[in-house]
């Protein structure tokens, strides 16, 4: 029945690979490359063919396949499978290397650290102690063709053909039989000093120390080469003189001589070494341990192998958010290690938990993914961004935190390139709407109108004629002194998306108005638009035929480039990020707009100033996620036509310094210009193009807080005090009809876009006053009614007798 009969070796669940074995041992295995036929994962395939007349070698690897299927220890060569046949012997173990090979390979890439070879040297160690002391068992085979390492940089024992007992079970030491592997005997087995006193594991420290010489200085020529250490380090010396001594009483335990190499200032007492320890304990550790642990370890993962990085601290760090409680320190270390990863390694081990940190309610995980979004952000698809990802980004909108909202309104200069029509157009600029115009902190209010100037070329052409205008108009009244700034830079971000109605007719009117702007940077910023603004103007009115040329962006659909590069704005938006939201609360955590941001006034002449009002200083519950204030962007303009779109945005907080410190004198044009402002000898000559005022832009100067009263004109009134929706705006306004709707239109929600949901959030306001005043007069004409009725049921009928008086 020859038909029944199967072939193990095909049925065999693994298959070698086609390509050659890697390097030749000694020994009586042939390595080769394999997988595993069901799921392709690699693995390490050792061949023995059985050949007529080895009976002796046959005998040794099938005691080598014996032993290695009995022993596990996470420092010896792990057993997967194997297969025993008349013919061959087939052991799968682990991917592996042999050392040889590995050294030679890293030599070749660049070097190989002295932290690895510590790790590594004592993981050999460990595991010779394992054998030693724990199984009593002698490996007498330690040696440079007996030592392997995994992908992770791993170092493990194998080579256990001729092992054997130390109690003697068993008889003595098999022969060996071959040259290459008998010189790293010791010199009390040859001869008759072989009966010479000695412990058990004096051979196999000998041994060990001929692997040390080998490791730092190549293949041993002959034995009498370990009297000079060579390139040993010297710290490791004096422990290697104690293997290699003639001696075999005074060789050391592998343990004592591994806790001799770990005294203070040892060759394995180093930063590589306690993160291994760490991560081989880490499930036992507690959670404050592990918090502090991965903390630090961002730090050093740059001296790190790659590979170590990649095969066994990214899995640890993956392990300890999905099932451990390491919470958002392990964000950092985790982005750090995603970049040895390639595209499609990163796509399967990060983004799927990057995808998963975004629905956590911990504040602290979502403003740390926010602030490190630039370093993931390609390779999330937008499918994943608008179903996934956007739904819980949008929630940061409506935090109580300030610094989440501004960390949230900061990355979306990020997602909007990856946002459908309906998240971008709708969902987002209702939720800019309602900062701009309700946000109590100024530098959100600011940060919201400058990410609307640089991501506004990715909006629709009708988003984008219904919002813009609408928006750096507002931003321009804003009592924020830097908001102002922002609006007017805006515009002139933005110059290409408008017509030249709207320039005549809507933006030059509001830029007109800030002219007389109490602070001296908006009216800088201001005139030097207007003088760009008209200048285009101009150049239209001189040649109609450019019309068509320099309205072509308007109606145009949605384009990246319009706006600027795209690189530069994610600088702005993750590294230029300073926080400066908290710093601000920390300072004022109450206060108003109108407290907090508003420039301070002089009080009217002949009244008193009113008494300073400290505002108590109400600590946070999530001081401790607080983001620490990166260093601020100070590069400046490397020439004088940089674009718009290349400049600095992102330093609002330098600017805000400048414009709440300088002086608000009007003649003192002579004055030497403040400290951070670059003075240029042509300023007063007529800019006529985009580029030589888009250079002068002062974003590189700083925010600082107001230390002293601000002297104003007289009769200037508080940003407070301003009525920014009533009627009395509209008075001497030359720009109020911008904001005049016809009144058949239904008005809109004020969280929602109907026609232009910007100024659909002034027009609620009004109504809301008028409906406020309404009420307070019915009230009082019900009191008036109810005082009348009460005194005439007072007087009542007069008693007789009693005198009326007048």
């Amino acid at each position: 029945m020859w038909f029944f009969a199967r072939d193990p070796v095909r049925d065999f669940p693994f298959e070698l690979s086609p390509e050659p074995p890697e390097g030749s041992s000694p020994g009586p295995w042939v390595l080769h490359r394999g997988r595993k036929k069901a799921t392709g994962s690699p693995v390490s395939i050792f061949v023995y063919d059985v050949k007529p007349g080895s009976e002796e070698q046959t005998q040794v690897a099938k005691a080598a396949f014996k032993r290695l299927k009995t022993l596990r220890h996470p420092n010896i060569l792990a057993y997967i499978d194997g297969l025993e046949t008349e013919k061959c012997l087939h052991v799968v173990t682990e991917a592996v290397t042999p050392l040889g090979m590995y050294l030679k390979a890293r030599v070749e890439a660049g070097g190989l650290k002295e932290q690895e070879l510590s790790w590594g040297l004592h993981q050999i160690l460990k595991a010779l102690s394992f054998l030693v002391n724990d199984c009593n068992l002698i490996h007498n085979n330690v040696c440079m063709a007996a030592v392997f390492v995994d992908r992770a940089g791993e170092w493990k024992l194998g080579g256990l053909d001729y092992m054997y007992s130390a109690q003697g079970n068993g008889g003595g030491p098999p022969r060996k039989g071959i040259p290459e592997l008998e010189q790293y005997d010791p010199p009390e087995l040859a001869g008759s000093s072989g009966r010479a006193v000695r412990e058990k594991w004096s051979a196999d420290m000998w041994r060990l120390g001929c692997l040390i010489w080998e490791v730092f200085n190549g293949p041993l020529p002959r034995a009498a080469a370990l009297r000079n250490p060579g390139k040993i380090p010297k710290s490791l010396v004096p422990h290697y003189c104690e293997l290699v001594g003639a001696n075999p009483k005074v060789r050391p335990n592998p343990a004592r001589f591994l806790q001799n190499c770990r005294a203070p200032n040892g060759f394995m007492n180093n930063r590589f070494v306690e993160t291994n320890l760490f991560l081989e304990e880490i499930q036992i550790k507690e959670p404050s341990e592990k918090q502090k642990f991965f903390q630090e370890l961002s730090k050093s993962l740059d001296s790190f192998p790659e590979d170590f990085c990649r095969h066994k601290v990214l899995p640890q760090l993956l392990t300890a958010f999905e099932f451990g409680s390491a919470g958002a320190v392990v964000l950092t270390p985790l982005f750090k290690v995603g970049k040895f990863l390639s595209a499609e390694e990163y796509q399967q081990k990060i983004i799927p938990v990057v995808v998963k940190m975004f629905s956590s309610t911990d504040r602290a995980m979502r403003i740390r993914l926010l602030q490190q979004m630039e370093q993931f952000i390609q390779y999330l698809d937008e499918p994943t961004v608008n179903t996934q990802v956007f739904p819980h980004v949008v929630h940061g909108f409506l935090d109580t935190n300030p610094a989440i909202r501004e960390q949230t309104v900061k990355s979306m200069l990020l997602l909007a390139p990856k946002l459908n029509e309906t998240n971008l157009n709708v969902e987002l600029m209702k939720h800019f709407a309602r900062l701009q115009a309700k946000d109590d902190q100024g530098p959100i209010r600011c940060n919201t109108t400058v990410c609307l100037g640089k991501i506004g070329s990715y909006l629709s052409a009708s988003t984008r004629h219904r919002v813009l205008t609408s928006a750096f108009s507002r931003a321009t009244k804003d009592p924020f002194p830097p908001s102002r700034v922002a609006g007017v830079l805006g515009f002139a971000a933005t110059h290409n998306l408008y017509s030249m109605s709207d320039c005549a007719h809507k933006i030059l009117p509001v830029l007109c108005g800030l002219t007389v702007d109490p602070e001296k940077s908006v009216r800088d910023q201001a005139f030097k638009a207007i003088r760009s603004f008209l200048s285009k103007l101009e150049s239209v009115s001189e040649d109609p035929t450019q019309l068509a040329e320099v309205e072509k962006d308007v109606h145009a659909a949605s384009s990246p480039g319009v706006g600027g590069a795209a690189a530069s704005w994610a600088g702005w938006a993750v590294t230029g990020m300073s926080s400066l939201t908290s710093k601000l609360i920390r300072a004022h955590p109450t206060a108003t707009p109108a407290e907090t941001n508003a420039p301070q006034r002089s009080p009217p002449e002949g009244h008193p100033a009113p008494a300073p009002t400290s505002v108590p200083a109400t600590p946070t519950s999530s001081s401790h996620w607080e983001t620490q204030e990166e260093d601020k962007d100070t590069a400046e303009d490397s020439s004088p036509a940089d674009r718009w779109d290349e400049e600095d945005w992102g330093s609002l907080e330098q600017e805000a310094e400048s414009v709440l410190a300088q002086p608000d004198d009007w003649s003192a044009k002579s004055q030497e210009s403040q400290a951070g402002q670059v003075s240029h000898p042509d300023r007063k000559a007529l800019e006529s193009d985009w580029s030589s005022w888009e250079a002068e832009g002062s974003w590189n100067q700083g925010w600082q807080e107001p230390s002293s009263p601000v002297p104003l004109p007289e009769g200037t009134r508080l940003a407070s005090e301003y009525n920014w929706g009533g009627n009395e705006s509209n008075k001497g306004d030359p720009f109020a009809a911008l904001s005049v709707r016809p009144s058949a239109q239904p008005r809109p929600d004020p969280d929602s876009w109907g026609e232009d949901n910007w100024e659909g959030l002034e027009t609620e306001s009004r109504q809301a006053k008028a409906e406020l005043a309404r009420k307070k007069r019915e009230e009082r004409r019900r009191e008036m009614e109810a005082k009348r009725a009460e005194k005439k049921a007072a007087k009542g009928p007069m008693k007789l007798g009693a005198r009326k008086l007048d």
